[in-house]
């Protein structure tokens, strides 16, 4: 692999779309594209099975599916990130299936279930971690009502190297942090938009659906933070945020829509998204995602110089 999972998890964690065929069925070979974009632009860790992936739109044979194919498009250009999550015996068959398809990594998404208990939580990542045969583990922590305890004490687990933390609260996290052990790495789960400002309580690379799209810019705004020079990151985060701003319409519905319909525009049609996702973008944001492309050059046929930009 060209870098270590430790150097990885600090980097960029590029969240895949699920491409579908004409039948609606998964089509993992219409990724190939994506992915030579991307890790040629430098990406650090492709994530497979993620929210962009529509994880919870698929069923747990084509998520098996998915983990292997992407692993075997990426062939040992980035360490694999593989996510896992559902029900416990889901969990368990994908870890162990991502682990046998040679994912470096799982992401635990955080059970969406009504009733979960925290003491509960451990007993499901020690499960997963026992079917992977010991893959780290990122935790996927999209609510910190759990508490800081508890956070910690799933932190302290053997195997969970790092935490994705998509919370828009930057205070708790800072408190999370202090109350772990400092090896743990803290990743921006919200994508470019909010990484800054979880840069500046002690987190350390984001996740992002951008890099389907217009990798070049992520990397640019990753290099900038790591740099520390806010001011060219904030600048950079500028001049994408008309794409986020879509993608976070309808309640977060539109989130994959507006990649997957960027991804036409670009000539990579990855088909549209499954409900209970928004599909298509409605003739106003498509009219602001069609303004966004064509303002930096990102459509299919635009001149490579463009595409290239930061």
């Amino acid at each position: 692999m060209t870098r270590s999972l430790d150097q990885a998890q600090t980097g960029i964690s590029g969240i895949l779309v699920t491409p579908y065929d004409e039948r609606g069925e998964i089509a993992p070979e219409r990724l190939a594209p994506i992915l030579d974009r991307a890790l040629n632009a430098g990406l650090h860790m492709p994530v497979v099975n993620g929210n962009t992936g529509e994880f919870y739109a698929l069923t747990t044979d084509e998520a098996v599916t998915m983990a292997r194919e992407v692993v075997a498009l990426v062939a040992g250009r980035a360490p694999v990130l593989a996510g896992v999550g559902r029900g416990l015996r889901d969990a368990q068959r994908l870890a162990r299936a991502s682990a046998e398809a040679g994912a470096a990594a799982l992401m635990v998404h955080q059970p969406p279930d009504a009733f979960v208990a925290p003491r509960g939580l451990v007993d499901y990542m020690n499960a997963v971690a026992d079917a992977s045969g010991g893959l780290p583990m990122m935790l996927y922590l999209r609510n910190d009502a759990i508490g800081t305890s508890a956070i910690a004490e799933l932190c302290s687990l053997p195997g969970v190297k790092g935490v994705k933390w998509a919370t828009p609260n930057p205070l708790r996290l800072a408190e999370a942090r202090a109350a772990c052990d400092p090896s743990i790495v803290w990743v921006g789960g919200l994508a470019e938009v909010w990484a800054p400002v979880f840069y500046a309580v002690g987190a350390r690379g984001f996740t992002s659906g951008l890099i389907n799209v217009w990798p070049e810019r992520s990397l640019a705004i990753h290099a900038a933070l790591e740099a520390g020079d806010f001011a060219k990151a904030n600048a950079l985060i500028e001049g994408m945020r008309a794409f986020e701003d879509i993608r976070a319409e309808e309640m977060a519905g539109t989130n994959v829509t507006g990649v997957k319909a960027a991804l036409i525009a670009q000539g990579i049609d990855c088909g549209p998204t499954r409900p209970p996702s928004a599909w298509p973008l409605t003739p106003v944001q498509q009219a602001r995602l069609d303004a966004f492309l064509d303002a930096n050059e990102l459509r299919a046929g635009a001149p490579q110089r463009a595409l290239n930009r930061n």
